[in-house]
């Protein structure tokens, strides 16, 4: 049986050897064709981050140019990718074309930046560290059914063919938008999640995505789950899906209801651009 290779790298924060012996085993007994590749830069420790930016910069490069490795999955996310997103584009070869690159959270700096480049091909799922939530084994068997299988059965319900999509963390993309990291969008339907943020700070961002891309061209906006909300001193008024529709009408942006991502081990997977034909 042919394996499929999955290079792992740290982009933002450290990742434990225990837990990545955990998504070792579920993969061997799920996924006996795939082959788990650990840099072992994940492990590393530099404050915040999976050591310092030079070192988790050229964990990634290293292995997008890695021949012998067919994807490149994200450990975790946490924050860090976009301080290595663009020395790393400068460094990547024709290899690195030829991946698939998986993540969320952090990691939408990467993946936002690769599509921009045209580089790979990206997929907004989960990673290894959703091996710690409840469920976090139908996680993993979710994200390597799509790295090793592209099976259809790991897709968000509404990604169909012949439309593009682009999925990523509500707080990401805010800060993504105006900087050198934001795809082009253009007839996309975007689609949003978001986690632990006060619904003020939700609507905040809601305000700055809406307004810088309500020129963008959007097919439509879809809005996933935005859990763990903190309890303010008082009640906002307004649920995330409201403040959601309320920043699409304004700024003349489809709303197109819910999405079936979020920060937890029900992520379903979205791939950037349209389905590849053998998947659809």
């Amino acid at each position: 049986m042919p394996q499929v290779r999955i290079g792992i790298c740290a982009p933002s924060t450290p990742f434990s050897r225990e837990d990545a012996a955990r998504v070792s085993a579920v993969a061997a007994a799920s996924h006996p064709d795939a082959e788990l590749v650990f840099a072992d830069q994940c492990y590393s420790s530099a404050g915040h981050f999976a050591g310092n930016d030079q070192e988790r910069c050229d964990a990634f490069v290293r292995m997008a140019n890695d021949t012998s490795l067919d994807a490149i999955w994200f450990a975790r996310g946490g924050y860090g990718a976009a301080r290595i997103a663009e020395d790393a584009l400068q460094q990547l070869t024709d290899a690195a074309s030829r991946k698939t690159y998986m993540g969320y959270s952090d990691g939408g700096n990467l993946l936002g930046a690769l599509y921009r480049a045209g580089i790979g091909k990206q997929v907004h799922g989960s990673m290894p560290v959703d091996i710690q939530r409840e469920g976090g084994v139908d996680a993993i068997r979710r994200a390597l059914d799509w790295l090793v299988h592209q099976n259809p059965s790991a897709l968000e319900e509404h990604v169909v063919p012949d439309q593009k999509y682009a999925a990523f963390n509500l707080m990401t993309l805010s800060m993504m938008v105006g900087t050198p990291l934001l795809p082009n969008l253009r007839d996309h339907v975007l689609m949003i999640e978001e986690i632990s943020e006060y619904l003020y700070a939700f609507d905040r961002a809601m305000f700055n995505v809406t307004s810088h891309l309500s020129s963008a061209g959007l097919t439509g906006l879809r809005l996933g789950r935005v859990s763990a909300v903190p309890e303010n001193d008082r009640p906002f008024g307004e649920s995330e899906e409201e403040i959601c529709q309320r920043w699409c009408a304004r700024h003349g942006i489809d709303y197109l209801g819910r999405a079936d991502i979020g920060h937890d081990a029900a992520n379903k997977i979205v791939p950037f651009g349209m389905l590849p034909k053998q998947s659809a």
